[in-house]
């Protein structure tokens, strides 16, 4: 199969062309920054993003769409613009260099996240769940619609609603390793609320897996065991072998984290309910031992 892959020197991204190549696919990058992204990856096959449209022209059999802002940083009027319009402008570039390519790839699949979902509370979230009412619930809809419109093209479409993706060197537990090892972590806000995450090997093999199956529509890519934050940053300092007790306030969270602060607040029992259904088998199911690969 020859992947079109963008995001390809991201967390998800490197791990995801790694696997892509060793599995014997062919991949062909999209990068902002192509000689970089050479670099990053150790692969030749890399394209501007200007150059959408000669990627085409090689055969691709499937696009892989990854890439957007990051999220880490303060959250501010600047920063939710740079992450809404590179997750807009992206999508709309693949559509169309899709519906302009005179041979289409059979199917695409588009980043998207639990977002999606706003804050849940206590019940449980599986991909027929309503969107929320927040920032990023809008974002996701409108992300979404963007990449569902490559069904019009014949392409099957699979959104890929990523929750907190463990593993090491990048992703979530980066930000939390240097206070959990101080043994400064603890409950963020009351700490009742539900996280949903996956293990970076898990995250890519399901990817994979929608690659390769017939399975369409929202995928909620998440280990099928979310659990409450306060548990989650036990579960933490259990592996660090560090203490895990003090709280972070929820006004104080806001003052650093800005309007981030509500999606780390937000509650999202989220489920696997489509790659369970599809005959998925999770490697790391349990939060401990992928806390383990990710320190």
């Amino acid at each position: 199969m020859h992947v079109l892959l963008t995001g390809a020197s991201g967390f998800v991204g490197r791990e995801l062309c790694r696997r892509l190549l060793a599995d014997l696919h062919t991949v062909t990058a999209v990068s902002r920054s192509p000689d970089r992204c050479r670099e990053v990856l150790g692969v030749e096959d890399v394209v501007a993003w200007a150059d959408l449209d000669a990627a085409f022209l090689k055969g691709i059999d499937a696009v892989v769409h990854l890439a957007g802002e990051s999220v880490q940083g303060r959250w501010n009027a600047a920063k939710r613009s740079q992450v809404r319009t590179s997750r807009i402008e992206g999508t709309q570039a693949i559509v169309d260099a899709i519906r302009r390519a005179a041979n289409k790839p059979g199917v695409l699949l588009s980043a998207s996240g639990i977002g999606f979902y706003g804050c849940g509370g206590e019940s449980t979230l599986t991909e027929a769940s309503s969107a929320g009412d927040d920032y990023f619930a809008a974002l996701c809809l409108d992300w979404e619609a963007l990449a569902l419109g490559a069904e019009a093209c014949g392409c099957r479409v699979g959104l890929l609603r990523f929750g907190m993706i463990l593993g090491q060197g990048g992703g979530a537990i980066s930000a939390m390793l240097t206070p959990a090892k101080w043994g400064i972590s603890g409950p963020l806000g009351t700490g009742k609320q539900w996280w949903s995450w996956v293990g970076i090997d898990d995250a890519v093999s399901a990817i994979i897996f929608s690659l390769t199956t017939s399975i369409s529509g929202p995928i909620n890519i998440v280990a099928p065991t979310p659990i409450r934050q306060s548990e989650f940053q036990r579960t933490l300092g259990r592996v660090l072998s560090r203490p895990a007790f003090l709280p972070a306030p929820a006004f104080v969270l806001r003052l650093i984290l800005g309007t981030f602060a509500e999606e780390v607040l937000a509650s999202k029992r989220v489920v696997p309910t489509a790659l369970s259904e599809a005959g998925f088998t999770w490697a790391v199911p349990n939060l401990e031992d992928a806390l383990a690969r990710s320190v």
